[in-house]
């Protein structure tokens, strides 16, 4: 059973309402705090809710800050289907882009927790990073079927590592945010033909 699964298995379902702000407390305490500094006590006091019941929702910290970003994103891989690859993986770049500058920022500060805390990565991974990946492999997996790649070309391993990377190289080479129009310059000029694939 998935870390998602397991808590809602566990717990009485919150108001979507409830569960929003609860998220939106969250991510506003990680701006302004960081992770290391944000306590359940805080989001307690600035949700007006009770310890007990962020525990008893959510089973640790980690896995309360993972479910508030987890929220935050506006749509999911897993549900991209254009019918071409490269159809696909714009469209996988445009939500990445359409996630924001902040939300860039919110999760370097996070790949620099999880470099202290064990805890966290592990649930990042299970819950972001797992999903994110299968769903990658899905969009492969139908392009091999439709014939537009080689299922051996060496680059099916490394496209999470492409399209997250993208992310990432930008602001540390040229000081700037990796905005929709490079994104899609960075597919159609890396991704897409190391897969093979000539636009």
């Amino acid at each position: 059973m998935s870390i998602e699964a397991a808590r809602r298995a566990g717990r009485t379902r919150l108001s979507p309402e409830r569960e929003r702000e609860l998220y939106a407390a969250v991510v506003e305490l990680l701006r302004e705090v960081g992770y290391d500094a944000l306590t359940m006590d805080a989001v307690a006091a600035r949700t007006h809710s009770s310890k007990a019941t962020l525990y008893r929702q959510w089973k640790s910290k980690p896995e309360l800050v993972i479910a508030a970003l987890k929220a935050r994103k506006p749509s999911a891989v897993a549900e991209i289907d254009t019918g071409t690859l490269a159809g696909d993986l714009r469209e996988v770049v445009r939500q990445m882009a359409g996630r924001g500058e902040e939300d860039t920022g919110l999760m370097r500060a996070l790949l620099h927790a999880m470099d202290q805390h064990a805890d966290l990565a592990r649930v990042f991974h299970e819950s972001l990073v797992e999903p994110e990946i299968a769903a990658l492999q899905g969009i492969l997996d139908r392009a091999v079927a439709r014939g537009e790649i080689d299922p051996k070309v060496p680059a099916r391993t490394f496209l999470p590592h492409l399209t997250v990377g993208a992310l990432i190289a930008r602001p540390l080479v040229e000081n700037r945010h990796a905005d929709r129009a490079y994104l899609r310059r960075y597919v159609d000029a890396v991704v897409l033909p190391a897969l093979g694939v000539h636009p």
